[in-house]
């Protein structure tokens, strides 16, 4: 079994790339250079008309939207241990942290990172931003709320949804507050790179620490 995932370095592309070093499938990186637009190319657009990375080539299956992967490959290698067990309670707890993270704070890292492409007039992209900004010390408060007292977003233990968070604790570390100063997300974004499968993951990628 071989994947082909189109990436770039830091970017949401990140989760699949953690998941396929922690399921240690074959698998080729395909860089798309975001630094030269190349994910407008037109052909990367024939991989995915939305111009977004990543995109993830599974034999003859042609996937993007990051939460679809992610869930795709945790489905073809259970035995990697990236979620629960089809048909048990905290599989569906899974699936409620996955499309969690990336309905809400990854959603709102768009209007945090790009304010200019949330307003009419470029005298309010301050504002977006610090709405934004608002908005996701809040999420990320409660996402920390939940998982105070454990290691892992659930109770039955490490799953890609800890990978997720991860990712998304440290495209905070340059806001004001960033959530890595929250005890438990801190704490939780120390334990995620310790694997060696995310090393392995963030070292190809030429990501070097402080992580978050």
């Amino acid at each position: 079994m071989s994947y082909a995932l189109y990436y770039y370095p830091g970017n949401v592309s990140l989760l699949p790339h953690m998941m396929l070093c922690e399921i240690g499938a074959a698998f080729e990186l395909r860089l798309v250079d975001r630094a030269k637009n190349a994910q407008k190319s037109a052909e990367y657009l024939r991989l995915n008309p939305n111009g977004r990375i990543p995109v993830l080539l599974d034999g003859d299956l042609m996937l993007f939207e990051t939460a679809a992967i992610a869930m795709h490959l945790a489905d073809r290698h259970p035995e990697a241990g990236l979620a629960p067990a089809f048909g048990a309670r905290e599989r569906a707890q899974f699936y409620k942290w996955v499309v969690h993270l990336t309905n809400t704070p990854q959603a709102e890292y768009r209007a945090w990172f790009y304010p200019e492409e949330h307003v009419a007039d470029p005298a309010a992209a301050p504002a977006v931003k610090e709405a934004a900004r608002q908005r996701l010390e809040a999420m990320f408060a409660r996402i920390a709320a939940q998982l105070d007292g454990r290691e892992w977003l659930l109770e039955s233990g490490f799953s890609a949804a800890d990978l997720f968070l991860f990712m998304l604790v440290r495209w905070g570390r340059a806001m004001p507050h960033p959530p890595r100063d929250v005890p438990s997300l801190g704490e939780h974004a120390e334990r995620v790179p310790a694997r060696p499968a995310v090393q392995a993951a963030l070292n190809a990628e030429g990501i070097a620490a402080p992580f978050v």
